[in-house]
């Protein structure tokens, strides 16, 4: 169970590497206006009909811009696999998550100590 949520955890950290990916490459296609602008500015402005043409506003893949790949990764896999994790943990562990480290949080805490209470409101 642990392995699963382990794993469901890189999954979290993946997902968020795909939203740092839709948010630059967002950010990159409004600096691209700019871009253009500048080109035109400068007497460019084949240049800049070119840049303006080509990539402002591209798909990121045939068909998709970095929004359109978010959801699908979260409808054909994120979601699925969370609520799997989710099932599970539920049936093997009555819901409770972080099995492994509330045990070790028993074992490697300093009990009596106050920066050591085993719950928030045990302080």
């Amino acid at each position: 169970m642990g392995a699963l949520s382990k794993a469901l955890e890189t999954t979290e950290r993946a997902r968020g590497h795909l939203y740092g990916f839709h948010q630059l490459t967002g950010t990159a296609d409004f600096e691209l206006d700019d871009a253009v602008r500048l080109l035109r500015e400068a007497g460019h402005e084949e240049q800049a009909a070119r840049v303006e043409r080509e990539f402002v506003g591209r798909n990121v893949i045939p068909g998709h811009w970095t929004f359109q790949i978010i959801e699908a990764y979260n409808d054909t896999y994120y979601r699925p696999f969370a609520a799997t994790e989710r099932d599970i943990v539920g049936e093997l562990a009555a819901g409770r998550d972080h099995l492994f480290e509330a045990g070790l949080k028993k074992a490697r805490r300093t009990h009596s100590h106050p920066d050591h209470a085993p719950k928030p409101s045990d302080t």
